[in-house]
């Protein structure tokens, strides 16, 4: 299945918190058999999952098992560790597009207990040809139940053909945008699905119009000034967190193969057994090993290049 991935991109990597962008679809699922994401690790982050058409099946070691669909949000905060599987479900529509982000999660709750969130009833923004629903923070006094460890928005926002509308926006925040589908004008600037249009700081409000009903993504939040280093599913702080989470991954891996479940870590606590991620159960299928390390050190980095 191919994805545009947008964030992190070669000049930036980040927009406030939001520091992973992937997009996929429209794609045909009659003749195909749409995603399988077999079990893998995650550290540091906040997975968002949000679905423009079809559906998709989330498991994880926690012990949840949610299928997602258009107008609902799945929030995972992987914390000190978590793991888990993504799968089209046996039945489902023609079609699946969507999008997978995550968030970064600052210092002070990076190593929180991990969670999940299934949130189906998102606040919803309405003006002059224009329907926004808050996946993430706040907009336009609108305020979405997910939890977030820092001042940010996501938002799917739906302008009418012939559309012109504005939106409060946060002077103080960064915002992005990316289209989803038809052909859409963010502050002037024509944008299409592909590209992130990144809009910095300092706006007051966002001037959006289309000529044929288009949706974009909205995602914005104060600049997150830690310094990260990402790798595979991990996001960190240092390059020895990096390698830590990537052995006991590993391990985990190991100790499956031969029939047994890893103890957890001293401190680390449960997660459904096998060590520090737990196990995904029910999905038909391996987990994704974790591949080598880099032969040069991991470096941390700020949100631009």
């Amino acid at each position: 299945m191919e994805v545009v991935r947008t964030l992190p991109n070669r000049h930036r990597r980040m927009v406030g918190a939001w520091c992973f962008l992937d997009a996929y679809g429209p794609h045909d699922l009659t003749t195909a058999s749409g995603m399988r994401v077999g079990p893998h690790p995650h550290i540091g982050l906040q997975t968002v999952s949000w679905l423009v058409q079809g559906e998709i099946l989330h498991r994880d070691s926690l012990g949840n098992l949610q299928e997602i669909r258009p107008g609902s949000l799945n929030l995972m905060t992987a914390g000190r560790g978590i793991s888990h599987s993504e799968e089209t479900p046996g039945t489902h529509g023609p079609v699946l597009q969507g999008v997978q982000l995550w968030v970064a999660l600052p210092a002070a709750d990076r190593d929180v207990a991990p969670s999940f969130a299934h949130h189906d009833d998102l606040p919803v923004v309405t003006a002059a040809g224009l329907t926004a629903t808050v996946l993430m923070g706040e907009l336009a006094g609108a305020t979405s139940p997910a939890r977030c460890h820092t001042p940010l928005v996501g938002a799917e926002i739906t302008l009418a053909a012939g559309s012109d509308a504005r939106l409060p926006l946060r002077p103080g925040f960064e915002y992005a945008v990316l289209a989803l589908d038809g052909e859409a004008a963010v502050a002037g600037t024509p944008v299409k699905p592909g590209p992130l249009l990144y809009l910095g700081t300092g706006r007051s409000s966002l001037a959006l119009s289309a000529g044929i009903e288009s949706r974009v993504l909205l995602l914005g939040g104060e600049p997150f000034e830690e310094k990260l280093v990402m790798w595979w599913n991990f996001v960190g702080r240092e390059h020895e967190e990096i390698v830590a989470a990537r052995e006991a991954w590993e391990a985990r891996e190991a100790e499956a193969s031969e029939g047994r479940e890893a103890s957890p870590p001293r401190g680390a606590g449960g997660n459904g057994g096998g060590g520090r991620f737990g196990v995904v159960r029910g999905y038909d299928g391996e987990p994704i090993p974790a591949p080598p390390m880099p032969i040069t050190r991991l470096v941390p980095r700020g949100r631009v290049r």
